[in-house]
């Protein structure tokens, strides 16, 4: 076992001050990193000792890999957390700090590769026993696309090997569609990864997207903590999430997640990760694993009880995990609104000083967000500003729970997307949990027009 006495917090906005909280719980000492545009931000604040790692571009400050390792040696800090995003999936990075002697809060480098390509995830799922969806076994190329295509069936889904967030994503409904497919998607591909690889699978007309989380101790051991349904996304970006799915008995959600938890285990795979999935028509597909702790984690923990990070720097730090599978129980329901600067409508971002900050409180209320009045939002980084957990015993009860906090949450000075959650929590069908992974993008498109 490997003691961790000083963390440095490899990110910034609400994931940093998340992770700089379970620090603080377990009594180890924090080192924030910002940007110049960050140097107000409130986990710089809160952390121990922080450290200015270059101007506003992330490639010059998030991402720079050699002004971190400099900031831990700086610092005496002998782990960093990289929260998500950045470099959180970034086997390079791994590997770097394991050469320095600094303790990876992750996978290994060599998991984070193995999953981190697409083809060769999906490769891996079929060995671990993990359902897929058809699709090619390789690299699609515009000389085999049309007989791969025509093997899987249309519509397909032409996808970026290295890709996510939608981008190198693109459907071919039918055969005169499926060159340009291509094209786009390998074009976008190397744009946004510097890689033109892509592959193709089926399309699945009216997925839920589900996803699995999994934590390990690198050991041979390994447990399931639920299901989230993250089908409500807007431009394959989730936007409204919820632990347990709608969707799902229990007997399907424990029977996934055994299948998932059991994969783990063949891995020997160690920290915090989620097997993502579509859901249809009573089968699951596998699509891709995140290796790294996910932006909608807090409603796992709402309804299990259990601390992702504390289980994430335990692991790290030789010490196992806390809990086995039987130990788990899972309780109520709970959904996360992600809330953006952005207009509700447009989705424009709106950075910009908030005058006046006030967060819903109550019984089952949570707010991960690194604003106050008086913070200025830098134009720089997502726009994600906060996350609005709301947990019940009930669905109903949560739902109705979320409709009260949602008229008590202000945010003056910008515009935000809490309207939008306002509209979504009044609807019938998210009432009824009645949506797929295309539903909210026809929703918005039926009432802007």
């Amino acid at each position: 076992m490997t003691a961790i006495s000083k963390i440095l917090i490899a990110n910034r906005g609400e994931i940093a001050l998340r992770v700089l909280r379970a620090c603080k719980e377990l009594g180890i000492a924090t080192v924030a990193v910002h940007s110049t545009a960050d140097a107000d931000a409130m986990h710089v604040r809160l952390a121990d000792e922080s450290v200015c790692i270059g101007p506003p571009p992330s490639r010059d400050s998030y991402l720079n890999i050699h002004q971190i390792v400099a900031a831990c040696e700086i610092t005496g800090a002998d782990a960093v957390h990289p929260g998500y995003g950045f470099l959180s999936e970034n086997a390079k990075f791994a590997d770097i700090l394991d050469a320095h002697g600094i303790t990876f809060i992750g996978p290994t480098a060599e998991h984070i590769r193995l999953m981190g390509d697409k083809i060769t995830a999906k490769k891996t799922a079929v060995e671990l026993g993990i359902p897929v969806v058809p699709g090619s076994d390789g690299e699609v190329l515009p000389e085999n696309a049309m007989k791969i295509a025509r093997e899987i069936g249309f519509p397909v889904l032409i996808k970026a090997t290295a890709g996510g967030g939608g981008r190198g994503m693109k459907v071919a409904k039918n055969e005169a569609e499926l060159e340009e497919a291509v094209s786009t998607a390998r074009s976008e591909a190397l744009a946004a990864f510097g890689n033109d690889a892509v592959y193709m699978e089926k399309y699945l007309g009216k997925p839920r997207h589900i996803e699995v989380q999994v934590v390990g101790d690198g050991a041979g051991n390994a447990i399931h903590l639920g299901e989230r349904d993250c089908s409500l996304q807007r431009r394959h970006q989730k936007v409204w999430e919820e632990a347990n799915s709608p969707a799902l008995n229990v007997e399907q959600r424990m029977k996934i997640g055994q299948i998932c938890a059991d994969a783990m285990k063949k891995m020997k795979y160690r920290g915090a990760g989620t097997i993502e999935f579509l859901y249809e028509n009573g089968e699951f597909f596998f699509i891709e694993m995140n290796t790294r702790l996910q932006v909608e984690h807090p409603i796992t923990e709402a309804i299990t009880g259990i601390d992702l990070v504390h289980e994430q720097i335990r692991v790290a730090s030789g010490a196992g995990l806390s809990v086995t599978q039987d130990q788990i129980v899972f309780s109520g329901h709970a959904i996360e609104c992600r809330i953006n600067a952005e207009d509700p409508r447009t989705f424009v971002p709106s950075p910009g000083t908030i005058t006046h900050f006030h967060a819903p409180g109550g019984l089952g209320v949570r707010v991960d967000s690194g604003v106050y009045a008086g913070y200025k939002i830098p134009p720089y980084y997502d726009s994600l500003i906060g996350k609005l957990i709301v947990h019940g015993r009930t669905r109903v009860e949560c739902m109705m729970r979320l409709r009260r906090v949602l008229d008590e949450f202000v945010v003056d000075g910008i515009k935000t997307t809490l309207p939008l959650f306002q509209d979504l929590v009044a609807n019938q069908d998210i009432a009824n949990g009645d949506y797929d992974i295309h539903w909210l993008e026809h929703y918005l498109a039926e009432t802007s027009a």
